[in-house]
């Protein structure tokens, strides 16, 4: 219910503050605090979040300037530029990276019936990394080449709603199939991967678990053909073969049948190979479950263009961590208000919208109903948005 709330305010109702508090309480947050708390940090970083601040001078120079509304939006404390470094530089990044998880449960509970683009009820996730970059004379721990520094974002998204439900930020150095070893397995889901994750053993403990992975072929893959089944050619399909790997490594890693699939792209004609260990689906739907992957590039396209990762508010790891964990917070919150209020314009839209009207005290579904006729009739066939569910 609205009663005068700032759209703020409103946008943080699905941000339970007993679970909060029970993140700030596991890692000690706000020992020995006693104005600004890890709330107020959490306020002012999502301030900065949804309305391009791209400084500590600049958050506390555009807080102060709001007066009252502050405390009619969530914070307490003063607000300081030195307390809010000193907050990023020491409290645990792991409060909000738990925190985020508490709205991953809510936004992958709002979005487990949606669609998107193949017809299948089991879960499917995709998963990929991007580099994020640095400074190397700022952030010297974060050495990636000689002259380069960077963070890599290793993320698996729920295709069902495009959630983000497993992000770890390590070293741009570290090699993206080791995080195949964190990577939780769910028995009866499919697991999207491209060719940059194929190691055979980490494969192979998916195949034990009972769980499917579809990825690409290298080139150089040695194999034994141990059976073909007819394909539809029409379809762009040229082959579907069970294979059992041949190389001495790769077939004592991977002693089990494989699925090798050859597609034929109908937009641009490239050759793709895909190996699965699913033996029921048809060919084609493994094909465009592969084609799927490309959503999650789509969210690191998302995240980069509309969030503040570019310029960081702290030197050190836990700074860093801090600001991706609750980058990736504002993401879902926008994301459950989009499925929350039924708004049909891409979570863009919303975001820019959020941004100029977050210290109204106004209800929060008019900012989107009394456009949302306009915005139909007027969408342009010129664009495709950025995501469309």
């Amino acid at each position: 219910m609205h009663q005068g709330r700032t759209v703020f305010a409103q946008l943080l109702d699905p941000l339970p503050r007993h679970q909060f508090n029970l993140c700030v309480r596991r890692y000690r947050g706000n020992y020995r605090v006693r104005q600004f708390s890890c709330f107020d940090q959490f306020l002012c970083l999502a301030f900065a979040q949804l309305t391009g601040r791209d400084s500590l001078r600049d958050i506390e120079t555009c807080l102060r300037a709001l007066g009252p509304k502050l405390y009619h939006a969530g914070f307490r404390g003063p607000i300081c530029r030195s307390t809010l470094a000193d907050a990023n530089e020491h409290r645990d990044w792991r409060i909000f990276a738990d925190l985020a998880q508490v709205l991953v449960a809510e936004a992958r509970s709002l979005y487990a019936e949606d669609k998107f683009g193949v017809a299948l009820k089991r879960a499917v996730y995709a998963f990929d990394s991007t580099t994020i970059d640095l400074c190397l004379q700022l952030f010297p721990w974060a050495r990636f080449r000689r002259r380069k520094g960077g963070v890599k974002l290793h993320t698996q998204i729920d295709l069902h709603g495009n959630i983000p439900c497993f992000l770890r930020v390590t070293a741009a150095a570290v090699h993206d199939v080791n995080l195949l070893d964190q990577l939780p397995r769910e028995a009866g889901a499919f697991y999207l991967f491209d060719r940059g994750y194929i190691d055979f053993a980490r494969l192979h403990a998916f195949s034990r678990d009972a769980a499917f992975f579809v990825t690409r072929a290298k080139k150089n893959l040695d194999y034994i053909r141990r059976l073909s089944r007819p394909v539809h050619k029409e379809l762009g399909l040229r082959s579907d073969q069970t294979i059992a790997l041949h190389g001495p490594k790769s077939s004592r890693d991977y002693p089990d049948t494989l699925r090798r699939i050859s597609y034929v792209a109908p937009d641009n004609g490239k050759r793709l190979i895909f190996l699965t260990n699913n033996f029921q689906l048809s060919a084609l739907t493994i094909a465009r479950l592969y084609r799927c992957r490309w959503q999650v590039e789509l969210f690191f396209k998302w995240i980069k263009q509309n969030l503040r990762l570019k310029r960081f508010l702290g030197l050190s790891p836990n700074a860093v961590k801090t600001q991706i964990w609750i980058a990736t917070s504002i993401y879902l919150l926008v994301a459950i208000l989009k499925k929350r209020l039924a708004i049909e314009r891409p979570l863009s839209e919303i975001h820019q919208i959020l941004s100029m009207t977050l210290f109204e005290k106004t209800p929060i579904f008019s900012l989107f109903s009394a456009s949302e006729r306009q915005n139909r009739d007027e969408q342009s066939h010129n664009y495709m948005p950025l995501f469309d569910f």
